[in-house]
């Protein structure tokens, strides 16, 4: 696989690179949060958020400066190093996933061409899994920290529920791998020029699917934090800031498999029919737009399942 394209960035471009996928990362929590309520209101024939900002749609943002500024209590029993640091595990590694997923080919940014992906590597999909696999260490210190039961417990469920699920997701990688004859992200979107590999991969796309679900702890696959029988689970003992860093991996994790499922299966920046006839529909920044589409439609999957 070719990467000459990548490491020739100035160090300028590099940070904008890095601010943007961050505030990517960011703005999508925010209108995922807003989306899931309003949408499950829809389905629920509710109205959902509709008071602050016009039609609630600064709801999110209200909420994130209520828990800020919420008291941060440290309950006693606690150990406290590793109470203190194991949402920083957390939410760290689901923003750094982000590194090697790309948003589309190479265009022109400030006079300089340079592709939207902020690197790649020739193994950036294990890239991928490997730090989407320390994000459980935060969730299970966490848990083993607060001394108490119940987290204890939903610490537990959740380490012995992610490997499991990873397992089956990097198996269902194996074809992509073969098909595209490289791991690295960039070169499995060029793969993907002629045919998406969701029509060669089905049987390998569903099981990335139900696995991509379980991976993040969501509805049907909410068992580490099952309200019903473990109060909430490993986060039961934070609150203010830190409880909404664990909330905040969550979601951008949510991001992290999506854009790796539409990268993957769905070849990722590229145009669906009938806009992929359209003479450069998928090159430049509209490359872009196609990315988010796809991402947003595994998002309204989770939302969907709920």
């Amino acid at each position: 696989t070719d990467l000459s394209a990548f490491g020739t960035d100035p160090w300028w471009l590099v940070l904008v690179k890095v601010i943007a996928v961050f505030a990517f990362l960011v703005l999508t929590v925010l209108a995922a949060i807003y989306l899931e309520r309003k949408v499950i209101a829809w389905m629920q024939m509710r109205v959902g958020p509709n008071r602050v900002g016009p039609l609630g749609m600064l709801q999110s943002l209200a909420d994130g400066v209520k828990i800020a500024l919420k008291e941060g209590l440290t309950p006693a029993g606690v150990d406290k190093p590793i109470y203190l640091l194991a949402p920083v595990i957390a939410v760290i590694p689901a923003f750094m996933a982000f590194a090697v997923i790309p948003f589309g080919p190479v265009v022109s940014m400030f006079g300089h061409a340079t592709p939207l992906q902020l690197t790649d590597l020739h193994v950036g999909v294990l890239y991928v899994l490997a730090v989407t696999s320390i994000g459980v260490y935060g969730i299970v210190l966490a848990g083993w920290s607060s001394g108490s039961t119940y987290p204890l417990l939903g610490g537990l469920r959740s380490t012995a529920q992610v490997i499991s699920y990873e397992i089956a997701m990097a198996l269902s990688f194996v074809g992509v791998f073969l098909f595209a004859g490289t791991m690295s992200t960039s070169g499995i979107v060029a793969a993907q020029a002629d045919v998406w590999f969701v029509f060669l991969l089905l049987p390998s796309f569903l099981i990335y699917v139900t696995s991509m679900v379980g991976e993040t702890n969501r509805a049907p696959f909410d068992l580490p934090e099952a309200e019903g029988e473990l109060v909430g689970g490993f986060h039961t003992e934070y609150s203010s800031l830190r409880f909404a860093m664990f909330m905040l991996a969550e979601y951008v994790n949510m991001t992290t498999v999506s854009a790796l499922a539409a990268t993957l299966f769905l070849g990722g920046w590229r145009a669906p029919l009938p806009f992929s006839l359209l003479p450069g529909a998928d090159s430049g920044w509209w490359a872009l737009l196609w990315f988010v589409v796809k991402v947003w439609g595994f998002m309204f999957l989770f939302i969907w399942l709920r």
